[in-house]
């Protein structure tokens, strides 16, 4: 596929969607609940796009981007897919950022009701302040991306955030693993040294971790608040640079309760029913792919 590939047209979008309430239906579910989802101001989602197209190191290879459609077609898109909750991640890059994300995306939350209302954090003076905010303005999930912000989640400028979010027991989707490409704070070991300092801290481990996929499950064994979610993991894109290994396939069983869908949408290599099969081809059990694919989400977020 090149850069320059067009979005997925009417006819592959209905065949999809067909498959996908299908998907869900068979499994008796009322819907998905994806944790995992991208809604951002225009402005900012369109240079996030122009990034993945330009292979970025970030990304390290072309990267197109399934649905790349106006907010309100993503929107109709996502329902049409049977997604009856999903969330506006959002995240900085640099400074003075974060509490203009956060307006947008309350405002957001505010006419998108399936929506989680989202929000996110910046190492710098202020932060603890528009989180406190945030959260009491009504924010149930927050985003860290260590990776593209290229900071330390052991930053002191975010301990009064961290305490903040451990308090208020407000999840976090926090993207630390080094894939698809390492960065300087990436790793198993910043989050080890968070976890010691806030043992009570309810992580979501984006992406499963990847490519350290046990050390972020040994993670999870030892903190009771420390989840994962899916993302783009055991998906063909993703089995061809970062396999998840075989082996640690039992200990997903173990964390059943702790493992939540994501799905990335709308910045996906390939279809959101792919991320779907690839959930289910696991062969976990039926329950399994229940609980990750609505009941954990329907639990955590009530």
């Amino acid at each position: 596929m090149s850069r320059a590939e067009p979005p997925r047209s009417g006819a592959e979008l209905a065949d999809e969607t067909e498959g996908i309430v299908a998907f869900w239906t068979e499994l008796s579910l009322p819907g998905l609940f994806d944790v995992h989802t991208h809604f951002m101001p225009k402005n900012v989602m369109d240079k996030v796009w122009s990034y993945f197209d330009s292979a970025g190191p970030l990304t390290g290879s072309v990267w197109p981007i399934s649905y790349r459609f106006a907010e309100e077609q993503r929107l109709e898109v996502i329902r049409g897919f049977g997604v009856r909750h999903f969330t506006s991640m959002i995240y900085p890059h640099k400074p003075a950022m974060a509490a203009w994300l956060n307006s947008w995306a309350a405002d957001f939350a505010a006419r998108t009701p399936d929506c989680l209302h989202t929000a996110t954090f910046y190492p710098e003076d202020g932060a603890t302040e528009y989180v406190e905010q945030a959260l009491t303005s009504g924010a149930r999930i927050f985003k860290s991306h260590i990776q593209v912000g290229n900071y330390s989640p052991n930053d002191p400028l975010l301990d009064g955030v961290w305490g903040a979010l451990s308090d208020a027991q407000a999840p976090v989707v926090i993207h630390c693993g080094s894939g698809p490409a390492p960065g300087t704070h990436t790793g198993p070991e910043p989050i080890a040294a968070l976890l010691q300092r806030f043992p009570e801290l309810p992580l979501i481990i984006a992406h499963m971790g990847m490519p350290e996929y046990g050390d972020f499950l040994d993670l999870a064994d030892r903190y009771r608040n420390v989840r994962l979610d899916t993302t783009m993991s055991f998906t063909d894109f993703s089995e061809a640079s970062a396999p998840f290994p075989k082996h640690e396939l039992p200990r997903l069983v173990d964390l059943q309760d702790r493992i939540l869908f994501g799905s990335d949408y709308p910045n996906i290599p390939y279809p959101y029913l792919h991320a779907l099969q690839a959930v289910r081809r696991l062969d976990l059990g039926d329950d399994w792919v229940r609980a990750v694919c609505w009941g954990n989400g329907a639990a955590l977020f009530g």
